[in-house]
């Protein structure tokens, strides 16, 4: 691939733009929207209003590459939406879907391209300048993912689960249902969507006889009633996951060692997910739906909650 190529991809780092968004598909977007062949000086550069078309032709006739058409899409999703937030380039206001649709690098980053020594490209003052203005992309969405991040607290302790239904059903079953149907219980197990094992309280697991190292099989909460010595196992609902007879059977054999009495629980956000997964829930469980928190449903059996 050519120099100006990798000089774009260290001045795309130097700015703070995500290893995405470092890749030569990106280079080469910038390269295309500055008119900057292989030979052209970077003193040189422009910001002309053009389309994605234009910059696909742009590095097949420039940079030897092979996109076709249909990659459009690839690039808008990996390189415009990212740019544009990022302040490297801006569009004419136009409809997304019109022909007249066209994108520009933005004046300010214009005068970083232009400014780059290829010899050093971290010392260029524009870029600098840049930087100084503009957040990095990097910490831009680092900051968001934080600030979607849910608080919960789990034992005591306050702690975060990431966003998302699974989780926010998750933060329901440890401040709802706990509370109501397993009083006074330690959560000894909870495995957030991007943290695996968040909660595992190792001691108190193995103590109970638990084989810690099958724990990718763990449902997806477990709560201990020290009281009455009895385990919940719960697993959070919102597209796959009940506790079915298959279900029942692997968690009973990870747990052959394990004395304290077994509760299995399938949690629901909502009576249109239970009724979805109602057909594959196994009989002698318990169902806690989230939208109705006071409420349990048993599903046959002599007794109602309790171990089995």
């Amino acid at each position: 691939m050519d120099i100006k190529v990798s000089v774009i991809k260290l001045v795309l780092a130097a700015i703070g733009m995500p290893k995405a968004q470092q890749a030569d598909l990106c280079a080469l977007t910038i390269l295309s929207m500055a008119n900057l062949k292989p030979k052209t000086p970077w003193k040189k550069a422009q910001a002309e209003w053009i389309r994605i078309h234009d910059v696909i032709a742009f590095s097949n006739a420039n940079y030897g590459t092979t996109y076709a058409e249909n990659s459009r899409e690839t690039f808008r999703k990996q390189a415009m939406h990212h740019f544009r937030t990022a302040a490297i380039i801006e569009d004419n206001g136009m409809a997304t879907n019109s022909p007249n649709y066209r994108y520009r690098l933005t004046d300010e980053f214009l005068a970083v391209v232009k400014d780059i020594n290829p010899r050093n490209v971290a010392k260029s003052q524009a870029l600098q300048e840049f930087c100084k203005k503009h957040q990095s992309l990097t910490a831009l969405y680092a900051s968001k993912k934080k600030m979607q991040k849910m608080p919960v607290q789990i034992n005591g302790i306050a702690l975060s689960l990431s966003a998302g239904k699974h989780n926010e059903l998750q933060k329901a079953i440890v401040e709802e249902f706990a509370p109501r149907f397993a009083p006074h219980s330690q959560c000894l197990y909870l495995g957030d969507t991007t943290e695996k094992d968040l909660v595992k309280e190792v001691d108190k697991l193995s103590e109970l006889g638990f084989a810690i190292t099958l724990h990718d099989k763990m449902p997806d909460v477990v709560l201990y009633r020290e009281d009455k010595n009895w385990l919940y196992f719960v697993e959070a609902v919102t597209s796959v996951g009940p506790m079915s007879p298959a279900r029942i059977m692997e968690i009973q054999d990870m747990t052959k060692d394990v004395k304290a009495g077994k509760i299995f629980v399938t949690a629901f956000l909502d009576f249109d997910t239970y009724k979805r997964f109602s057909k594959e829930l196994a009989w002698e469980t318990e169902v806690w739906i989230a939208d109705m928190p006071d409420h349990m449903i048993h599903l046959n059996g002599d007794k109602f909650l309790g171990p089995r």
